[in-house]
């Protein structure tokens, strides 16, 4: 926000603006193709936003609203140093108040349909934890 006269006051370090911005304009083919999915709250009326920093952490697509997190990877999280992150990482964002889906880019690219129908489930559903893959 700005107030007249002021500097604007800013909500992120420098260094994590940064790199927001290296992560929103690198994505993914399966991240594009998500977000168009989402974006506009062309589901169920939910906002998502992409590469929204939560702490150390940015969400792939986070409606703040249903405290949703939706996570896309690639098959370089299969790796076994990989996946202990993204367990550091997930329970992370569950200790913030956040559910955590995690989706392969596999799914997202080749059974989207599946993809958005579990994302309705988990916005319609408040508590509860659902992570259908990795």
């Amino acid at each position: 926000m700005r107030d007249k006269g002021n500097p604007p006051t800013r909500l992120l370090s420098k260094a994590k603006l940064v790199r927001a911005r290296a992560l929103r304009r690198d994505r993914t083919e399966a991240e594009r193709k998500l977000w168009r999915l989402l974006h506009s709250r062309r589901l169920h009326g939910a906002k998502f936003r992409f590469q929204h920093p939560i702490g150390n952490y940015f969400g792939d697509f986070c409606c703040i609203k249903s405290r949703l997190v939706v996570e896309v990877d690639g098959g370089q999280h299969a790796d076994e140093d990989e996946v202990a992150n993204d367990r550091r990482r997930t329970a992370y964002l569950r200790s913030q108040g956040f559910r955590v889906l995690r989706f392969w880019n596999h799914d997202v690219l080749q059974r989207s349909d599946w993809v958005v129908e579990r994302i309705q489930e988990a916005i319609g559903t408040e508590d509860g934890v659902a992570e259908p893959s990795p």
